[in-house]
């Protein structure tokens, strides 16, 4: 669980959460202001702190790190912000079990409730843009890169660089740029949308940022694969 600022839903995430099918919650707090902390440390959670903010990506590189530590087969990103449903983790893990996949996406535009969800408008549109950019360079049919919900294998993680990727947002895009560029397989599950007054969210500036890098890592994989240029997130 990569957490900023989660305490007021941290609890409902953690029991939805299907214990049988998980063998170690980790939560990695990117120098929250309110009681991440100590709510998480209460439900017995393995908590790291990062002592000054690192950003999504940051976070996210403690996250998987920590969890390969622990001997993880397949680590699952879960947001505690309870904008995705725990509940799907056992549907989530099933294609990396079954050998089928080694990146399983929870996409929200698979489920057809992105807009009854609550998902911006404008949001919607740039999700639906940046995917089909996405789609058309990688090579690939999927119905949305940028879930925040997503189960890995371990052998993904042990053979992608993702030490290398950026500390912001655009970590997300350049991880799956990297399980493209290494051969590695991609899938789907749908997933139901819940935006909420608590649940976190990028501000439209940041979004914007966010779509202009995204370009820029579809780019970098376009160069690489040409041979015009490699970037170092390709470089193991």
């Amino acid at each position: 669980m990569p957490a900023y600022n989660a305490a007021k839903t941290i609890q409902a995430t953690f029991d939805d959460i299907p214990k049988d099918c998980v063998d170690t919650i980790i939560l990695v707090d990117d120098a929250s202001h309110d009681e991440t902390v100590n709510k998480a440390k209460e439900l017995g959670l393995k908590v790291f702190v990062h002592p000054q903010n690192r950003g999504y990506g940051g976070n996210q590189k403690t996250c998987y790190t920590e969890a390969l530590k622990e001997g993880a087969d397949i680590v699952i990103m879960l947001h505690p912000d309870y904008q995705y449903d725990p509940g799907l983790i056992p549907e989530i893990i099933r294609p990396i079990i079954d050998g089928k996949a080694d990146l399983v996406l929870a996409s929200r535009l698979l489920s057809g409730t992105a807009l009854s969800g609550g998902m911006p408008f404008y949001k919607f549109i740039s999700n639906r843009f940046l995917t089909a950019c996405e789609n058309l360079f990688l090579g690939q049919k999927l119905s949305e890169f940028h879930t925040g919900y997503r189960a890995y294998s371990r052998k993904l993680l042990t053979n992608i660089p993702f030490m290398k990727n950026s500390e912001n947002f655009v970590f997300d895009t350049e991880v799956i740029v990297q399980t493209v560029y290494f051969g590695f397989k991609i899938t789907e599950i749908p997933c139901p949308t819940r935006y909420m007054k608590d649940a976190s969210s990028i501000s439209f500036k940041n979004s914007i940022v966010y779509g202009v890098q995204t370009l820029q890592a579809v780019f970098k994989y376009f160069f690489a694969r040409t041979g015009i240029n490699r970037s170092k997130i390709f470089i193991k």
